[in-house]
């Protein structure tokens, strides 16, 4: 959703992410129930990219960029949780300090058969859940003070998707945990 914008029409699709992100907070304790339900009336009632904007305001920054298929996770302190049967974007970026974050991949719905999750993460702990045919390389992480806990890998013809992981992790934790 773009704020420069506020008065275009809002599609299905702006709604869901919203949706998407108002779960997201009520599960990190952000919001109580009855405020969540408020929000998510206003959400699916929404017409414009301005309404749903003042939705999320006051939130951390999860944002889907529909032209490049990249989801943008910034977010300092707390807990940062993806799950349920969502359509997974061929990259994400995530940027976080002191924070844990979990991709719980089990019922995802990859739109590629590689996702390339690109990090910056200092002083945080990252998760990873899902089925026993997704492969996950660090190949491409620079770690200093940090550990990689990953499950045996499969053969490539078990292998239906593999997750790229590339950037930089410091003081920092990746565990892989299947379903």
């Amino acid at each position: 959703m773009s704020n420069d914008l506020p008065d275009l029409r809002a599609s299905h699709e702006d709604r869901e992410r919203v949706v998407d992100v108002l779960r997201v907070a009520a599960g990190d304790g952000r919001l109580d129930a009855e405020e969540l339900d408020r929000r998510l009336e206003s959400a699916l009632s929404a017409r414009t990219l301005g309404e749903l904007a003042d939705l999320t305001g006051d939130l951390p920054t999860a944002r889907a960029d529909r032209d490049k298929d990249v989801l943008v996770v910034e977010q300092h302190g707390g807990k940062y949780a993806w799950e349920g049967r969502r359509s997974v974007p061929a990259r994400i970026e995530l940027r976080t300090r002191e924070c844990r974050v979990t991709f719980d991949f089990t019922h995802a719905v990859f739109t590629s058969d590689v996702l390339r999750i690109e990090t910056d993460m200092v002083h945080g702990k990252l998760f990873f859940a899902g089925s026993p045919d997704i492969v996950i390389s660090t190949d491409g992480l620079n770690l200093t003070y940090s550990k990689v806990k990953l499950r045996p890998k499969n053969t490539a013809a078990d292998t239906r998707v593999r997750i790229e992981l590339v950037g930089k992790l410091v003081h920092a934790k990746v565990i892989e945990r299947r379903a």
